[in-house]
């Protein structure tokens, strides 16, 4: 194995490095350092945890260092998914970057701009940032990157898979075409080549890691549940193994929060992460989980990625995520710097679908393990080889609308429940009934394909059998009404009633035009009323 000297690093990185305790580089480090340092465009892929973020930043640092100028403009940008990530790069890069003279500072959302914009204004040579808030300083003009002569998109496949996709290209549009580029993604799909051809040029190729694969040190248990007894099993999984630190995943915000109030209630200090949490909170609430003063760390996919967390010893999947990959990312927690993890699952019924499609990016099968009193059932699904479409050409109708609309999409249910909308004419025992197409946007049917063809040979809109003119609104729309003379309402005429009586009756509204006239008057009699003297004068 070869040192980090070897590599190529100046020997005040590499007493920095020594100093946090690190004698030899990992294999994407060994691998990408090189590259890097000869100024090629780099296209990373490694899993979480095995040191991407030294792969690049060391050497940004070193040619930072000694390519030093008066020029206050970055020259190297790193673009981040997250906060948290943002953070926690900068602060590697601020550690190293000690006695190199070189400044760098980190630009995410849910914090104000002023603070970020003064450090822009005193010059920083490297900028850690998340596209959205990068963007916004770009519009407002605190930031040039027209100076960029590094730039690195982190945790790519993760920008994508959160929508990021339009931002990256605007972003790349603002940096200089000559400048190096350096890509890395802990896994590679058919979205992230085509997004490295649009600005690498030429890019070495570094895979420390197969396709999709987990970190080898992490040991994967499913454990077969009941959704109503997972809360239950967690309690005493916990307490059973007397568990001091334990990182739990949730689907969704509303469920992270309540997870963590009910552990709470149980005598289990935990706190909650999400996106609906300010970045103050988040920040404060990692710092008590790392010290130790909470127990459990209740987080959705928001915090799979970009948490640093040494010698975390597990993860719980409380709940599967929705999307495969993510399930990479979570676990990709624990096991890291050549550290045992567990990666506990907590799966139930209705989620045997999820874990299949777990087990089918993964390339095997995670082993069970009941825990007693807590057994659950599970349905064994045949992976199933899918056509996959590129987001880029969605398959589209005839008409041109998209096909992937919820709306769209047959669904099971329809067959078996009767519609209210049909349910005269399928009754009816009419043989040439057809059902028409319900247009959800509007609520309104819309007429078939044969009375469409109709109205282009005649020109007249076809008329639906539901379709009737709208009836008028009867009766006193307002208070004002009531107050109209001319206004009159119809006379609903009464069993063996005759004309005469019908008249002397008088109207339903007549109450409401009394109470009008009585506030009416009441207000008069105020107005009219003589003031009151004091006493003496």
């Amino acid at each position: 194995m070869s040192s980090f000297e070897s590599l190529g690093l100046i020997k005040q990185l590499v007493k920095a490095v020594e100093d946090k305790g690190y004698q030899k580089p990992t294999p994407i480090q060994a691998k990408a350092i090189p590259a890097v340092l000869s100024g090629r465009d780099v296209i990373g892929g490694a899993q979480t945890g095995t040191g991407k973020t030294a792969a690049f930043a060391l050497p940004i640092l070193q040619d930072q260092f000694q390519n030093r100028t008066k020029d206050r403009s970055p020259r190297a940008l790193i673009i981040t998914p997250t906060r948290e990530l943002a953070v926690q790069v900068e602060k590697f890069v601020h550690d190293y970057s000690k006695g190199l003279g070189v400044y760098s500072c980190a630009l995410y959302g849910g914090v104000k701009m002023d603070p970020q914009i003064r450090l822009l204004r005193r010059g920083v040579g490297i900028v850690v940032a998340t596209p959205g808030r990068l963007l916004d300083h770009a519009e407002r003009g605190t930031i040039k990157l027209s100076k960029i002569k590094t730039f690195v998109l982190d945790e790519a496949d993760r920008m994508l898979d959160m929508g990021f996709l339009p931002d990256i290209k605007k972003i790349i549009s603002l940096i200089p075409s000559k400048s190096q580029s350096l890509l890395f993604s802990a896994t590679y799909s058919d979205e992230i080549r085509e997004l490295s051809k649009s600005f690498l040029n030429n890019p070495e190729k570094v895979e420390v890691a197969r396709r999709n694969t987990t970190a080898e040190l992490v040991r994967q248990i499913v454990h077969p549940v009941e959704k109503s007894k997972k809360r239950e099993l967690l309690v005493h999984m916990i307490n059973d193994g007397e568990w001091d630190q334990v990182l739990v995943f949730a689907r969704t915000r509303h469920g992270a929060e309540k997870l963590s109030k009910q552990l709470t209630k149980d005598g289990i200090q935990s706190v909650a992460i999400h996106g609906d949490k300010t970045q103050g909170h988040r920040t404060r609430s990692l710092e008590r989980f790392k010290k130790g003063t909470v127990r459990v760390l209740v987080a959705t996919d928001v915090a799979s990625r970009g948490l640093d967390i040494k010698q975390l010893p597990r993860v719980v999947n409380y709940e599967l995520p929705d999307v495969a990959e993510d399930y990479v990312h979570r676990i990709g927690r624990t096991g890291r710097a050549k550290e045992k993890g567990d990666a506990h699952s907590f799966v139930s019924k209705s989620e045997s679908k999820k874990l299949s499609a777990v087990e089918e990016l993964l390339g095997n099968k995670i082993n069970r393990a009941e825990i007693e009193g807590f057994e659950g059932e599970l349905i064994e699904y045949r992976a199933e080889k899918k056509k996959v479409r590129s987001r880029k050409n969605p398959r589209r109708s005839r008409s041109g609308e998209r096909q992937d609309s919820k709306f769209n999409k047959k669904s099971s249910f329809r067959k078996d429940r009767p519609s209210r909308f049909r349910k005269s004419d399928e009754e009816s025992g009419d043989e040439n009934y057809k059902p028409q197409k319900r247009n959800f946007k509007r609520g309104k049917k819309v007429p078939s394909r044969d009375s469409k063809d109709k109205y282009l040979q005649t020109g007249k809109r076809p008329r639906l059998k539901e379709e009737e003119p709208k009836k008028k609104r009867r009766g006193p729309k307002s208070e004002k009404d009531f107050e109209n003379k001319d206004f009159k309402r119809p006379k609903k005429a009464r069993p063996d009633e005759t004309k005469e009586e019908r008249r002397k009756r008088k109207p339903k509204w007549s109450s409401a035009k009394k109470k009008a006239a009585k506030i009416k008057r009441a207000k008069e009699a105020k107005e009219n009323r003589p003031k009151r003297t004091k006493r003496g004068k």
